[in-house]
């Protein structure tokens, strides 16, 4: 697999699409923090990390779903991908959907939002876009 970044935000939108209360991926120090950053903002109601049959654990998502029975996620693109980076400076990161979604970003300091990366002025690589 060239991009488990994407491969897990890919599981996401299927499993919302398949109205699956949780999903499965391979887990990795990243992806995890990917997920509880996910949790944070209230998009994901939960993370466990369990040991797999193979070398590499797995990581259970569980999906948010309000009382209508839909979704919190309801858009979700990765922007930097691996054939061409997206790189960006703290003060010309954009407001996803006019600040009413996140953008993860990779900083020097670690892996935050976008918010976060303003407030601490370090910018970083924009890995996804959620709203």
């Amino acid at each position: 697999m060239t991009d488990p970044v994407a491969d897990l935000l890919t599981r996401i939108r299927n499993g919302i699409l398949a109205r699956k209360e949780s999903v499965d991926c391979p887990t990795s120090t990243f992806k995890k923090r990917l997920a509880e950053i996910l949790v944070e903002e209230g998009y994901l109601t939960g993370v466990v990390e369990s040991k797999g049959t193979g070398p590499q654990g797995v990581l259970s998502l569980s999906i948010r779903w309000d009382a209508q029975n839909r979704p919190a996620i309801s858009g979700i693109r990765r922007v930097s991908k691996p054939g061409q980076r997206a790189y960006c400076h703290a003060e010309k990161l954009k407001k996803v959907r006019g600040g009413l979604g996140v953008a993860i970003v990779t900083t020097s300091k670690g892996v935050m939002t976008d918010r976060q990366a303003r407030k601490l002025g370090v910018g970083g690589e924009v890995v996804c876009e959620i709203w």
